[in-house]
């Protein structure tokens, strides 16, 4: 059976098309455990709905400290082997869940898979499509996104909607950090590669919803996502071996150098001008002794 996990609070203008969608997947060995932080608008009304009409929906009401305990108290509820975390305003690609079962079925325990996400916009408009196909510690921690424009994009864009992993990984790593809100996750992972069979799948599974006034969106375009990202990662690499870690060193060097120096062929005017002052020198003195 597949657990799926949906933490919500107040999540009225998603939680109907969230428990749709897993309807729709038309796979009998699920469970849909709603785990409610409290909600004061529409949301439990709409969940008690749906739960007197379909068996697979189980759920609790009670206040929480968070995302993340949330999630917790639905892994202590779920009854599968397999867990899958879907919060309220993303949703899973058809069929999705018929074919982790049968993918599970020839894997050892306890593995992680991981497929493919869109990223989309509020009104379901593709953004981009995000292909997490290294998935090594190092490589998550050395994992960006490139913008057109050359600039790097600190979103962590693995999202728990194509990701599905053994409830017994749990044993190993703990469950996910209570005091963590933003960047769980990204925790998750980096713990849960360490110790699981893990396997990327080309394939798109979830979506992720990207768009103002979701906590993922606010953090990162106010800049506290990059700064606390960072800080995971950094305690993080305390953990790894001495070579891991100077993989990771040479590694950001031969990304960050040839970033910076596209990004700024591109917009020459947003480099200091000290800086741009030298160049412009360096370049008077090779034209002079080229005769130009």
């Amino acid at each position: 059976m597949i657990s799926v996990i949906t933490p919500v609070y107040n999540g009225e203008k998603f939680i109907e098309v969230c428990l749709q969608n897993v309807i729709n997947q038309n796979f009998v060995e699920v469970e849909h455990i709603i785990v409610d932080g409290g909600s004061t608008d529409k949301t439990i009304d709409i969940i008690k709905d749906y739960a007197n009409q379909y068996s697979h929906i189980r759920w609790i009401s009670e206040k929480d400290r968070g995302q993340s305990d949330a999630m917790n108290k639905g892994i202590a509820m779920a009854r599968g082997a397999i867990i899958g975390i879907l919060n309220v305003d993303d949703f899973y690609e058809p069929k999705v869940l018929s074919r982790i079962s049968e993918l599970f079925k020839s894997l050892p325990e306890p593995s992680l898979i991981v497929g493919n996400c869109n990223m989309c916009d509020y009104q379901n408009n593709l953004i981009r499509i995000n292909k997490p196909k290294r998935l090594r510690s190092v490589d998550l921690l050395m994992e960006k996104q490139i913008n057109d424009d050359g600039m790097i994009d600190a979103t962590f864009t693995v999202n728990p909607s194509a990701y599905f992993y053994h409830k017994s990984l749990h044993q190993q790593i703990g469950v996910y950090k209570v005091e963590e809100h933003y960047a769980m996750d990204i925790d998750f992972l980096l713990k849960a590669v360490k110790v699981a069979y893990v396997k990327y799948f080309n394939e798109i599974w979830g979506n992720f919803r990207y768009y103002p006034g979701t906590k993922t969106f606010d953090d990162s375009t106010n800049g506290t996502n990059e700064t606390r990202i960072q800080q995971l990662f950094k305690d993080y690499v305390k953990t790894l071996s001495i070579i891991d870690q100077w993989e990771i060193r040479l590694n950001r060097i031969m990304i960050f150098i040839p970033l910076r120096i596209f990004y700024f062929s591109k917009y020459p005017q947003r480099l200091p001008q000290s800086i741009r002052n030298r160049l412009m020198k360096s370049i008077s003195y090779l034209q002079l002794f080229s005769g130009k």
